[in-house]
């Protein structure tokens, strides 16, 4: 049988790179299509490399985005993230990923999805159907297409480009809200470190938020001296899992480390501080108001999650938070929180405001760009495809 041949376009949002699709072209079978997308992005691989894939062995390259039509009122595409597991068989669904919500907008205009509409700023409303949440981004149009290039340095990223702003509408989780548990800060029974001390936000993910002296580390950890560290990992994971179970997204530390490696990540805190970024630079403790990790899948991101930086900007606006604290008080809506992460310094804001006694995040915003990479299609061998599944034309 030859192998079937589907319209693919292969994207970098924020910092991090995935395979975008129409959902159209997929199976509508779960098991079908995540046994096709797995095959696409070269996972499982024993040797941790995917190398026979479109993913490039790391947390932040291995991803896939599925994109429709939206039949909501208020929006205008619906789109599904998926994060791939490198050498497992699974693909996590329970999340979204902030830097690829920002390719979602030019994907949908480059693709006819929606209208560019005259020169200037598009505003593509999304519905992000992991979670349930509406994003509106802000995309920036000239002569019919979406404007790549621009001025615009995200760090993290060696080039500039055009910004794209985001506004993560209401971002807050679930039934149980913005603070699952209902507390400012949980103690977490972790095995092997005995109590710590967490935020538990569900925010933009769901989001563990511990001071990286907790963990026995200085929030300023450089990337490679944290993922060659296989300890401190370990303890990481131990610390996600309980508060996975404490928000109450497992039912064991177990099922939460083999079921949704993705959701919640953990954040690493701490004080401004001096240090040297991924590529050299210096980062002076004025230049930012924190300093934040963020570990995901297992592994320290070499920037930072866009929910990550989500959960963090509405822990700020939210008293007694860990953040709150970092920071000396609540931050005011009008204010950007400067967080420090291993490639540079991300600015995010979040405003807030308290009804009957609750408070109830209105929105969240941060700024990325993205880039189309690649157009064409993706090569996926015939054992790959399910019997009888609906396939794109050979």
């Amino acid at each position: 049988m030859r192998a079937s041949r589907i319209p693919a376009v292969y994207m970098r949002g924020g910092t991090s790179k995935g395979v975008f699709f129409h959902a159209r072209d997929l199976p509508a079978d779960p098991a079908a299509r995540d046994r096709i997308l797995l095959r696409v992005t070269g996972s499982p691989d024993p040797y941790g490399k995917q190398i026979d894939g479109m993913g490039a062995a790391t947390s932040s390259t291995s991803k896939v985005v599925l994109v429709s039509p939206s039949a909501r009122p208020d929006c205008d595409v619906d789109y599904l993230f998926g994060q791939v597991a490198i050498d497992q068989p699974l693909i996590d669904w329970s999340g979204n990923c902030g830097n690829l919500t920002t390719a979602v907008g030019p994907f949908a205009i480059s693709q006819g999805l929606v209208p560019a509409g005259p020169d200037g700023v598009r505003a593509v409303r999304l519905w992000q159907a992991n979670l349930g949440k509406r994003i509106v981004a802000h995309v920036p149009v000239q002569d019919g297409e979406v404007l790549e290039a621009g001025r615009f340095a995200l760090d993290g990223v060696a080039f500039d480009a055009a910004e794209i702003r985001l506004e993560f509408m209401d971002p807050g989780g679930g039934a149980a809200g913005v603070l699952p548990t209902g507390r400012a800060v949980d103690t977490l029974e972790v095995p092997g470190l005995g109590p710590v001390r967490a935020s538990l936000v569900d925010a933009g993910n769901p989001t563990v938020i511990v001071a990286a002296a907790a963990l026995g580390v200085p929030a300023a950890l450089a990337q490679a001296q944290a993922n060659g560290d296989a300890d401190f990992l370990a303890r990481c994971e131990a610390v996600r899992a309980a508060g996975a179970v404490a928000m109450g997204l497992a039912t064991t530390a177990a099922e939460a480390t083999a079921n949704r490696p993705a959701t919640p990540k953990v954040a690493l805190v701490g004080p401004p501080a001096d240090y040297v970024a991924s590529d050299g630079r210096r980062v002076a403790a004025a230049d930012v108001d924190l300093v934040a990790r963020m570990i995901s899948m297992g592994k320290l991101h070499h920037a930072l999650t866009g929910t990550g930086a989500v959960a963090l900007a509405v822990a700020a606006a939210l008293p007694g938070t860990l953040v709150a604290d970092l920071l000396g008080g609540v931050a005011s809506a009008d204010r950007m929180v400067r967080l420090g992460h291993a490639s540079g310094v991300l600015p995010v804001g979040a405003a807030a405001s308290t009804r009957d006694g609750t408070v109830t995040v209105d929105k969240a915003v941060l700024s990325r760009t993205a880039r189309r990479l690649m157009e064409g299609f993706v090569f996926v061998p015939a054992d790959a495809v399910s019997v009888g599944s609906r396939e794109a034309a050979a």
